[in-house]
């Protein structure tokens, strides 16, 4: 009995140092591959805003099958874009990858298709809104961000880094610095930190630009011409009177345009090619303007020929501090130049030849981005010299017709035929007082629906009682009906002005109707997510699409107003 005690016992702890002796393995197989020597974690604020982090590691070892990191998902819904890349390669990478249900995070893996880097950088964009203006004092600014990196793995040295415009000063918040480091950093850190800090003279403004058109048109002799379309929002809590640009390297003969073609200010800055645009009037809070920038550049540096064909090598721009939602850009060729290829970056979202009859142009879109973010397009065409007489011959024979033609009509007549005066109907007038009216009318218009429209939001959240509500909504539609009959009366007035007043009345009228239909329409997909019948993507799209039109379509109805004031005047 005894022996067989015995024997059972040796069993069990024959097991246990076996059982002991796969942990071991399996931890060290775990732990095998690679481990992050450093990481040096910076956080970015460009000039518009938005939030850059640049996470570049430092391995030793092997990556078999993916990086994983992740992302605290508190800052997930506003992430913008996710790319990894090294000195000389740009890595796939895959969001929401799965991380063993670890709660409170968003996964990310980035690929290795050639081999195994032990140095390279995943970059995170995050929206403006996670920086936050103080009201008050809008030279103070607080941003709300990850302290450190959330690894799958511990890291041995961590150093991170916030890099602001220079002369900001440093005001308080959870971290104590702008840099500062952390040893044996833990797997799966979870930190979000805030820190609070103030600019000097505008370097950083919260200004969403919406949209930017670069159209280069090339001529036949190989000159380039630039023409840039900005379309930006105001999001700070006060009116802005500038925004700086980038312009491509060595341009040329700059020129600045605001929305109605008035040349404004342009002033180059400090900043290798940003150049800093003037606004004709101060742009206010949640306002929009459109702006252009006109410049010329240097074929040398762009264009190559190889035979008797032409490669044109474009880059959107080599320097960036600014982040764009929507990029176009157009590539005119000369007059009887034909596209024999081209390349464009994966990153593009839209390329398109467009086939006029003497003339081919290449469109190049891309979504949401930086404009270095490696955005070269080539394009091979074919062109002959002799186009460049193409216009002046097709001249030459117009006038020719034109002369015969004068010369038998001339001819032919045997009398001079008899001249008809006729009287032109002269257009009534609006006066001064009737005009100043109907733009202090129309403003006052616009005020009370924004009113309406915030008092609705107000009672929906309940901030305000639904009996005070109604009664508020009541005086206000009363007002606005009034205004309504006052404006249509003095709106017939100006029709009969002249045709130039009857353009400007019924743009209005398109602008009002686009608005309404855009408000009808976000309502009506606001529903429709609530109730679960629209994705968080395709809502977050058509919302989109909807705040865009309305935008272009109050920046109408202020090129409108502006272009009476300036009658007025």
């Amino acid at each position: 009995m005894k022996r067989k005690t015995a024997t059972l016992a040796l069993a069990v702890v024959i097991l246990i140092l076996i059982s002991f002796n796969n942990l071991i393995k399996k931890d060290n197989a775990a732990d095998a591959g690679y481990s992050i020597e450093q990481v040096n974690h910076t956080i970015q604020i460009t000039y518009n805003g938005y939030m850059l982090i640049n996470d570049t590691f430092r391995i030793n070892g092997s990556i078999l099958n993916g990086f994983l990191l992740g992302f605290p998902y508190k800052y997930s819904v506003y992430l913008l874009q996710c790319i990894a890349y090294n000195e000389t390669t740009d890595f796939p990478v895959s969001l929401n990858a799965n991380l063993e249900n670890r709660v409170g995070f968003y996964g990310v893996k980035v690929d290795f298709p050639q081999g195994n880097p032990q140095v390279f950088t995943v970059r995170f964009t995050l929206s403006n809104k996670l920086l936050m203006q103080n009201p008050y004092n809008t030279s103070q600014y607080s941003l709300d961000f990850p302290a450190y990196p959330s690894l799958t793995k511990s890291a041995v040295n961590c150093n991170v880094s916030i890099l602001v415009p220079e002369g900001t000063e440093y005001i308080g918040g959870t971290v104590s610095d702008f840099r500062y480091w952390q040893q044996d950093l833990a797997a799966f850190t979870y930190s979000p930190a805030n820190v609070m800090f103030s600019v000097v003279d505008d370097r950083i403004q919260i200004i969403d630009v919406m949209e930017l058109k670069r159209d280069i048109r090339i001529s036949g002799i190989g000159n380039l011409e630039g023409l840039d379309t900005y379309r930006i929002i105001n999001k700070n809590f006060k009116t802005i009177s500038s925004f700086e640009v980038i312009l491509p390297q060595n341009a040329s003969d700059e020129t600045a345009y605001d929305q109605l073609g008035r040349v404004v200010k342009l002033t180059a800055t400090e900043k290798t090619c940003t150049y800093e645009v003037s606004f004709t009037l101060p742009l206010g809070i949640n306002r929009s303007t459109a702006f252009t920038v006109e410049y010329s550049l240097s074929s040398e540096e762009y264009i190559e020929q190889e035979g008797k064909d032409f490669i044109l090598i474009f880059p959107l721009s080599e320097y960036s501090d600014c982040y764009i939602n929507q990029t176009s850009v157009n590539l005119v060729l000369p007059e009887g130049a034909k596209i024999l290829d081209f390349e464009t970056p994966s990153i593009c979202s839209l390329c398109r030849v467009t086939r006029k009859v003497f003339q081919e142009i290449l469109t190049v879109d891309k979504r949401s981005g930086f404009f270095s973010d490696s955005f070269k397009v080539r394009v091979t065409y074919g062109y002959n010299i002799l186009w460049l007489s193409f216009r002046p011959t097709l001249w030459m024979w117009a006038l020719t017709i034109v002369g015969c033609a004068i010369t038998f009509l001339w001819k032919k007549s045997k009398a001079p035929a008899p001249i008809v005066a006729a009287r032109a109907g002269v257009a009534e007038r609006v006066s001064s007082k009737e005009m100043k009216s109907f733009i202090d009318a129309y403003k006052q218009k616009r005020k009370i629906i924004l009113e309406i429209k915030s008092l609705k939001e107000r009672a929906h959240k309940g901030k305000i009682a639904r009996r005070r509500y109604r009664v508020r909504r009541r005086t206000l539609e009363t007002r606005l009906n009034t205004l309504s009959r006052s404006l249509a009366d003095l709106s017939v007035k100006m029709r009969g002005a002249g045709p130039l007043y009857s353009n400007l009345m019924r743009r209005l009228e398109v602008a009002e109707t686009e608005i309404n239909e855009v408000e009808a329409n976000i309502e009506s997909i606001d529903a429709r997510h609530h109730r679960g019948e629209l994705s968080l993507g395709a809502y977050r799209k058509l919302r989109g699409d909807y705040e865009r039109r309305r935008d272009e379509a109050e920046m109408s109805i202020d090129e409108v107003l502006m272009r009476l004031r300036e009658e007025l005047h």
